[in-house]
C-alpha cells in the first residue's frame, strides 16, 4: 500500500477514534466556521459514494456533546438544523448522481463491481422493504452512502425518496446528536468516550455483518451434497 494512503489512513482512524479532542480542537482555531466544517463532513458522506470513510454516528454525538460544555460556541438546536440539511441536501444530491450515471455505469456487462445483476438484486431489496430501506440505511455506515446512490438508479421515484430521505435524516441526526448533548458530559462518558465511539461503529456495523452470515451460511446449507 502506498505510504501516503496508509498515512491517511492512519490520520482517518486517529481522527473518529478521538474525535471530541479534535473537534475541541477545530473549535478553538476556527469558531463558527466549525458549523461550515461540520456540515461538509456530513455531506460529503452521505452526498458522495466516494466517501463512506467519513465519520457520521460519531460525528454527530461528538459535536452534541461538545455543545454540552460550558462555554461552548455550538448550539444543540442550531446542530440539529444543521447536519439535518446537510444529511437531506446529501442523500438527495447522491439519489440526483445515481439517477445520472448509475444506468450507465450498469451497462458494462463485463464489470465486476458494477454488474447489472446487482442492480436487479437491489431493485428488488427495495420493491420488498420499500422506502424504510432509505430510513433503516441512515444508521448504518457504508449503506447510508450507498442507498441513495441505488435508490437514484431507479429503485425509488424522487418524491417518495425525498419524504423517507426527510424522516430518516430526522431520526438519524437526532437521536445522534441529542443523544451526545444529554449524555455526552456525564463522567463516565467522559472516561469512556473512545470506547463509546468504538462501540457506535460496531453497533452500526453488525446488521449488514450479521445479514452477510446469514446468506454466505444460509446458502451453504441450501446447497446439496454431490
Amino acid at each position: 500500500m502506498d505510504y501516503s494512503l496508509t498515512s491517511l489512513l492512519a490520520s482517518l482512524v486517529d481522527f473518529i477514534l478521538h474525535i471530541d479532542t479534535h473537534l475541541q480542537v477545530l473549535a478553538a482555531q476556527y469558531g463558527l466556521w466549525l458549523y461550515a466544517i461540520l456540515f461538509i463532513i456530513i455531506f460529503c458522506e452521505t452526498g458522495l459514494v466516494v466517501t463512506p470513510f467519513l465519520p457520521g454516528d460519531s460525528l454527530l454525538f461528538a459535536a452534541g456533546s461538545l455543545a454540552s460544555m460550558p462555554g461552548s460556541s455550538l448550539d444543540p438546536h442550531y446542530l440539529f438544523l444543521l447536519f439535518f440539511f446537510a444529511a437531506v441536501l446529501g442523500d438527495s444530491l447522491n439519489y440526483q448522481i445515481g439517477h445520472k450515471l448509475g444506468p450507465k455505469v450498469f451497462s458494462y456487462q463485463k464489470s465486476s463491481l458494477f454488474n447489472p445483476r446487482h442492480l436487479v438484486k437491489t431493485n428488488q431489496f427495495f420493491q420488498k422493504y420499500g422506502g424504510k430501506t432509505i430510513i433503516i440505511a441512515r444508521f448504518i455506515p457504508i449503506i447510508r452512502t450507498f442507498a441513495p446512490f441505488v435508490a437514484g438508479i431507479g429503485a425509488m421515484h424522487y418524491s417518495r425518496f425525498l419524504l423517507f430521505n426527510i424522516v430518516g435524516a430526522a431520526l438519524w441526526v437526532g437521536v445522534f446528536s441529542y443523544s451526545g448533548y444529554f449524555f455526552g458530559q456525564l463522567p463516565f462518558v467522559q472516561q469512556n468516550f473512545k470506547l463509546l465511539i468504538i462501540a457506535i461503529i460496531i453497533i452500526s456495523i453488525m446488521p449488514p455483518f450479521i445479514e452477510y452470515l446469514k446468506h454466505r451460511f444460509g446458502r451453504k446449507q441450501d446447497t446439496p451434497n454431490c
